[in-house]
């Protein structure tokens, strides 16, 4: 099934513009997504997240599955009847939770087994169960179990976890294609840790098969820059051109940036949320801390031009009394702050995109959000 068109592509680059149909609705690519990991978008209401712009966010699988759980998720029909949120939402497998929890999980031939970081009790996600899981949740987009490796382990052990992730893909694409009730679409997820040779290999065995999209996992997982940049870009050219292609957890204005370079549809990160309830916001300029002295007596918007809340309604100067006094307006106006920033970030890039300019754009915007002069 085909649920991606390519609109149009820069002639400066290998970054383009796309249109994703899903069950709630067409979403513009390249596309940011919001994380509500545990059914919301920390610090801001869904309608607020949708006002922005957003019909797209994120949910986690893994903790999901152990909090409300499956029982409480079928009773109010999924998440999307049990959070208010009216539009698209994908889930990840769990994987790369699982594969943090280091000393709490035990990967075999058949699935994952392991203790909840909530309680210590024992669960087992197979590749079929992670698929019925998002089916329960209600998923428009699911993405299948994979095997989440760290940098500098061996070729041999890299080797042995993709082909474990291939295996387990097969499994959950013939699960998903028998499912009854599910009606979201399941995306694979490239491997092969930093062996160029493997993430070949992963890429033309994930062509092959027929998912309605694709993920390149296993970047953004402790690596260097230049490690990321080189293997997206390595990874990118294998991976199929007709299928969205979405790279998991990357949330920073260069790394979203090397990503649209490079083709990618989609990506996900928390940081945006995360920062801002720590104080930190985004500007064309940089980051501003907004617990630095330097505020305090600012009259001016965090932003100049920014829609949000903090910006048309309240002054620098009172951003920062709230985040000095630990108040909690104060992460809220920074969450809805950021992500509007990164909001119309996107729509930057898909205009610099829809005029062939994105090579230049993204070189003057580096160069004023880092002062790389």
């Amino acid at each position: 099934m085909t649920i991606f068109k390519t609109t149009h592509q820069d002639t400066t680059s290998n970054a383009r513009l796309g249109l994703l149909s899903l069950g709630h609705g067409v979403v513009q690519t390249p596309v940011f997504m919001p994380v509500g990991t545990a059914g919301t978008v920390k610090g801001i209401h869904h309608e607020d997240v949708a006002r922005i712009g957003y019909n797209l966010i994120l949910g986690n699988t893994y903790h999901l599955y152990l909090r409300p759980g499956l029982e409480v998720l079928q009773h109010y029909g999924g998440l999307h009847n049990f959070s208010a949120w009216d539009h698209n939402l994908l889930t990840d497998s769990g994987g790369f939770q699982v594969f943090s929890l280091s000393g709490l999980r035990k990967i075999e031939e058949k699935g994952v087994a392991f203790q909840s970081h909530i309680d210590g009790s024992r669960h087992l996600f197979t590749p079929e169960s992670v698929v019925d899981t998002q089916a329960i949740i209600g998923s428009d987009i699911a993405m299948c179990l994979d095997v989440c490796t760290p940098p500098e382990i061996s070729y041999k052990a890299a080797k042995e976890a993709m082909e474990l992730t291939h295996r387990w893909a097969r499994r959950a694409l013939t699960h998903r294609n028998n499912h009854e009730t599910m009606k979201g679409n399941l995306f694979g997820i490239v491997q092969g840790n930093f062996y160029e040779d493997l993430r070949k290999e992963s890429a033309e065995f994930f062509n092959e098969l027929d998912f309605p999209g694709l993920a390149i996992g296993g970047l953004s997982v402790g690596e260097t820059k230049e490690e990321f940049i080189h293997f997206l870009a390595h990874t990118a050219q294998y991976v199929t051109k007709e299928k969205p292609r979405y790279v998991m957890g990357i949330g920073s204005p260069d790394y979203i940036l090397e990503a649209v370079e490079q083709g990618i549809d989609m990506f996900d990160c928390v940081l945006a949320t995360r920062m801002a309830r720590n104080g930190a916001l985004f500007s064309d300029d940089g980051i501003l801390v907004m617990k630095k002295a330097q505020f305090k007596f600012d009259d001016g918007p965090i932003e100049e031009g920014c829609t949000c809340r903090a910006c048309t309604q309240y002054s620098r100067g009172y951003v920062h009394h709230l985040i000095k006094a630990k108040e909690m307006l104060g992460g809220m106006l920074a969450t809805e702050h950021n992500l509007t920033y990164f909001y119309r970030l996107m729509e930057k890039i898909r205009f610099a995109i829809a005029n062939n300019e994105f090579a230049s754009f993204k070189r003057a915007y580096l160069e004023r959000f880092y002062r790389t002069k």
